[in-house]
């Protein structure tokens, strides 16, 4: 089953607007009971302006128009994190979260020109290390998980996505001339990779 919510936490429409509650995540009854929990999410917390899905953001009874998206990001994992702590059984629901998925609309971050994005990159950088260094939404994910009581595995493909600067679309993907998509991946390309590593997690833990 896939379950796609943006966020984890809740997204409501009221009279008001369209409110993203950070401290709530009623839509995770659908999710109790099953086998097997993967979870994703931070693409979206970064859109603004006319792609931006919500209008306030809500936490308690204290309403903002907008906050710091770090920080909102850090409140609505923490949201999720109580909530897989209580409503999951480790002996009845295996729990995953799948890592940062980067992008590359800034080829300083690899020794390029500040107007350098994907666009034209045909070649992933070698090494093991991104020149730009981790990204600070790593260090929330760990964080947070690392003060959760339930076990949840991290599928940690952030870097390993960092070093493949050519594996966007582009250009070239749907709506290509709407601008440079360096944020989604082609197929077949990074996110097979990324299956493959929780494929391997599964059989190891099998």
């Amino acid at each position: 089953m896939l379950s796609w919510n943006a966020f984890l936490v809740d997204l409501v429409k009221e009279e008001m607007g369209r409110v993203l509650v950070l401290d709530s995540i009623t839509n995770g009854d659908s999710w109790r009971g099953v086998d097997m929990l993967i979870f994703n999410t931070w693409h979206w917390w970064l859109h603004k302006g006319n792609r931006q899905p919500w209008d306030y953001i809500r936490v308690g009874n204290t309403t903002y128009k907008d906050m710091d998206r770090l920080a909102a990001f850090k409140l609505g994992l923490s949201t999720w994190a109580r909530w897989v702590d209580s409503n999951t059984e480790p002996a009845i629901t295996q729990v995953f979260f799948q890592g940062i998925s980067p992008t590359h609309y800034n080829g300083e971050e690899w020794n390029a020109s500040g107007s350098t994005t994907c666009k034209g990159q045909t070649q992933p950088l070698t090494g093991l290390v991104y020149p730009g260094g981790p990204l600070p939404t790593v260090a929330v994910v760990k964080e947070v998980m690392g003060n959760m009581s339930t076990p949840v595995s991290l599928l940690d493909i952030t870097t390993l996505s960092q070093l493949r600067k050519d594996g966007h679309p582009s250009i070239y993907g749907s709506g290509g001339d709407k601008g440079n998509d360096c944020s989604h991946w082609c197929l077949a390309g990074v996110p097979d990779t990324w299956n493959q590593l929780l494929y391997a997690t599964l059989v190891a833990t099998g």
